[in-house]
């Protein structure tokens, strides 16, 4: 695998059927990829998965394996769930075009870029989404959208390629980077915190909590904070955490 190629990593989430993992692992080495991630598959490591990837086993042999799909996404900087159809949770939508251009884009600063496709049936669910970035729409016909999962895994390899290769051309422009988005696994840490502090505070008063905080997820993932400005917000509830102790008479500690 060439450097160009090492911030992109390939999720497969819940796969139903190993054949589909060998396939999409053959997808992305033919242009070039080699980081494959699954996440609870029904049924890894199989002879059928290693069967469909042809000569492309080694990608699966160095495949990691995680329980959830957070797991999965620790390092990543900037998260792209493919999905047919809208579903309930807010995300910007792009094409597979706008997407490989974006992922280039984040790995040129630094970043590095998950690109996230769901069960073969089902595709991801609401939960999954929120927590990705943006969601990718591959513009098939209306009245039959259903690819099957490594025809998806081999447009989107595609198309990253050749965003990859148009980067690499003498022509780019290279820019001095700014710092890269905090990974993922950070960003769940601060939801987790996040949400202790609105309880702490009393903050929804009846209202439905899981709602505000996909909508306080959205315009997180949508700032898409560095490392140095979570430690402020994190500050910042540890702060309102102490004064809603000592309002309640409690020394905060």
């Amino acid at each position: 695998m060439t450097d160009a190629a090492a911030p992109f990593r390939f999720v497969l989430v819940r796969t139903s059927h190993p054949g589909n993992i060998g396939a999409a692992a053959r997808a992305i080495r033919t242009m070039g990829f080699d980081r494959l991630a699954l996440v609870a598959p029904a049924q890894f490591p199989s002879r059928e998965a290693d069967a469909l990837a042809a000569n492309a086993v080694a990608v699966l042999a160095a495949a990691t394996v995680h329980g959830d799909l957070p797991a999965a996404l620790a390092p990543a900087t900037l998260a792209l769930g493919l999905s047919a159809r809208r579903r309930e949770v807010e995300l910007e939508e792009l094409s597979p075009r706008e997407a490989a251009a974006r992922a280039v884009a984040e790995a040129a600063r630094g970043g590095t870029v998950a690109l996230v496709f769901g069960n073969e049936r089902t595709g991801l669910e609401n939960a999954e989404l929120a927590c990705c970035h943006a969601t990718v729409r591959i513009p098939s016909v209306e009245d039959y959208a259903s690819l099957n999962l490594a025809q998806a895994v081999q447009v989107m390899a595609y198309e990253l390629r050749l965003a990859v290769l148009e980067r690499a051309t003498p022509a780019a422009v290279v820019t001095t980077p700014a710092p890269p988005p905090a990974p993922v696994e950070q960003l769940e840490r601060f939801f987790a915190h996040l949400a202790d502090t609105l309880e702490a505070i009393d903050f929804h008063k009846g209202r439905d909590p899981t709602q505000i905080m996909l909508r306080l997820r959205r315009l997180v993932m949508r700032a898409r904070p560095d490392e140095r400005e979570l430690r402020i917000l994190h500050g910042i509830l540890a702060d309102a955490e102490r004064m809603a102790a000592l309002a309640l008479g409690r020394d905060g500690r």
